[in-house]
C-alpha cells in the first residue's frame, strides 16, 4: 500500500493507494501519527485509491479517530469505495465515522466547523498583526511585581572559575520557572563535575549533563517530599511573581516565527501599552517548533579547566565548549521554554547596570537579535502534545512536564522559530542579586 500526504486549509489529507488490510493499516498508522504535528486537530483520509478495507482498518480508523478527539479536532473519511462502505456498514461504523463523497467538501465542511470559542475572543483586549503574523494578549492576574532572583556569580560561568562554595542548593519547591547551571547529585561533589545548562518548570527539572554524551536528563519528583529535593545550581535566574499578560502567537507561514522576532514584538507593544515596562522582560513559550536551535555546554565550568584569564565563548576556545544545532530539528514538535529578554532601546535606568549584566552574555551562537536585545533562554522539546490555546498556560505547562513525552533540553538560540504559541510575559520591576 502507498499513501501520500498533504495540507489543505491547516487540515491534513492522507490519500491512499492499495489495500488496507491488516499490514497496510498498520503502515497507514504509523505514517499519520508520524505525520501529525502537534497542533493538527483535523485528519481526512481519502479513500478513493483503496477498493479493500479489513478490520485492521477500521481498527486504525478509530485509534486515529481517538486521537483526534483527545485534541478538541476532527476525523473524516472521504471518497470511501462500494466495498470499503459495506465492510463499514456491515461493521456498524458508517454513523461512527463522518462520511464525505469527496475530499474537498470534507475540507470545506471541516472549515467551517472549526471552534472559535467566544469566552476566549471576549477577554482578549488587544490584537496586533504584523505582516502574516497573527497576535492576541490578554491580561493577567497581577498579585505582586515580578522580580527576576539572580543565585551566583555568570562571570564565574563564562570564565571557568566555579568551585564547590560557589555552588549552591535550591529545592524543588522553592522554584516555578528558573534557567541557569545546575546539576542533580548525591551532594557537591558528586553534582559539581556535571554542571549544565538547566531549566525548571513548575516542580521539573531538565538539565545536560556534560558528561560527554550530550543527553538531558529530566525529573520530576512525584512523592508528598519530592519538593524537598536538592538541586545544585552554580548560576540561576528565577522569576519570583506572575504574568502581567499572555500572548497568543498564529503564524500563516508554516517557517512560523523567530524567538527574536517574537521578542521584538513583545518589547515593541510594551513600549506603546504597559506604563510599567522598564525594559526587561521574563517570558514562558509553549507552542509548536518550525525550527528547533540550540547549543549546550560541552565541559562544566569549573576551577582549572581553563587558563587563567580565557573565556569560554572567545574564538580559539568557543568550539571546545559550546555545542550547537542549527535549527531544522524537531518540526512540528512541542516547545516549553523559559528566558529573559533585555531591550537595549528601552530606559533601563531603573536597573543597576551590574544587575542587567547578571542576566546575559553575547553568546556567539546568536545571530537573529542584532544590537538591539540580549536574550537569554533555555527550551525543552516535548512530543505528542495537543496544543490549544484556549487553554491556560501555567496548568499546560504543569501537565506537560508531568504527563509529557520528553525529547531534548537546550540552550535556545534567538534563531529557533515557532509557528504557533502561548506566551507568558512579566514586566520585571527588580532584580535581586542573592548570596
Amino acid at each position: 500500500m502507498e499513501a501520500r500526504s498533504e495540507r489543505r486549509d491547516g487540515i491534513l489529507v492522507f490519500f491512499v493507494n492499495g489495500r488496507l488490510d491488516a499490514h497496510g493499516a498498520r503502515q497507514l498508522d504509523e505514517w499519520a501519527r508520524e505525520e501529525l504535528n502537534d497542533d493538527d486537530k483535523e485528519l481526512v483520509i481519502d479513500l478513493s485509491g483503496s477498493a479493500y478495507l479489513s478490520s485492521g482498518g477500521i481498527r486504525t480508523f478509530n485509534g486515529l479517530k481517538r486521537e483526534l478527539k483527545r485534541r478538541n479536532g476532527q476525523f473524516a473519511l472521504a471518497a470511501v469505495g462500494e466495498y470499503p462502505y459495506k465492510v463499514l456498514e456491515m461493521a456498524g461504523f458508517t454513523t461512527v465515522f463522518t462520511l464525505y463523497p469527496t475530499t474537498e467538501e470534507a475540507v470545506n465542511d471541516i472549515r467551517k466547523k472549526r471552534k472559535n470559542p467566544s469566552l476566549f475572543n471576549e477577554i482578549f483586549y488587544k490584537k496586533i498583526i504584523e505582516g502574516n503574523v497573527s497576535l492576541t494578549i490578554e491580561p493577567g492576574w497581577m498579585t505582586k511585581n515580578p522580580v527576576l532572583r539572580v543565585t551566583g556569580d555568570l562571570d564565574k560561568v563564562l570564565h571557568a572559575t566555579i568551585t564547590e562554595p560557589d555552588v549552591k542548593v535550591k529545592k524543588f519547591s522553592e522554584v516555578t520557572y528558573s534557567l541557569g547551571l545546575g546539576a542533580l547529585g548525591a551532594d557537591v561533589k558528586d553534582a559539581i563535575p556535571l554542571l549544565g545548562e538547566m531549566i525548571t518548570l513548575y516542580g521539573s527539572m531538565v538539565w545536560l549533563p556534560t558528561d560527554g554524551h550530550s543527553t538531558p536528563d529530566f525529573l520530576t519528583p512525584g512523592t508528598a517530599t519530592g519538593g524537598d529535593l536538592p538541586v545544585y545550581t552554580g548560576y540561576n535566574i528565577t522569576l519570583d511573581g506572575p504574568f502581567n499578560e499572555y500572548l497568543t502567537l498564529d503564524a500563516a507561514d508554516p517557517r512560523g516565527v523567530s524567538v527574536a522576532d517574537t521578542y521584538r514584538v513583545i518589547f515593541s507593544s510594551a513600549k506603546e501599552r504597559v506604563k510599567t515596562y522598564r525594559g526587561v522582560v521574563a517570558v514562558t513559550m509553549w507552542g509548536v517548533l518550525s525550527g528547533f536551535a540550540s547549543s549546550g555546554l560541552k565541559k562544566a565550568p569549573v576551577a582549572g579547566s581553563l587558563p587563567k584569564g580565557e573565556s569560554i565563548l572567545s574564538p580559539s576556545r568557543a568550539h571546545e565548549w559550546m555545542a550547537s544545532d542549527a535549527g531544522t530539528s524537531y518540526q512540528g514538535d512541542t516547545l516549553v521554554s523559559f528566558g529573559v529578554g533585555i531591550d537595549l532601546t528601552a530606559d533601563l535606568s531603573s536597573f543597576r547596570p551590574e544587575a542587567l549584566d547578571a542576566l546575559y552574555y553575547a553568546n556567539p551562537l546568536n545571530t537573529g537579535a542584532g544590537k538591539e536585545m540580549y536574550l537569554h533562554n533555555h527550551g525543552v522539546v516535548f512530543r505528542n502534545i495537543p496544543y490549544d490555546a484556549t487553554l491556560d498556560l501555567n496548568t499546560q505547562v504543569k501537565k506537560i512536564v508531568t504527563d509529557g513525552e520528553f525529547v531534548d533540553m537546550r540552550h535556545l538560540l534567538d534563531t529557533t522559530r515557532l509557528r504557533k504559541a502561548k506566551i507568558g510575559i512579566a514586566y520585571i520591576q527588580d532584580i535581586a542579586r542573592e548570596p
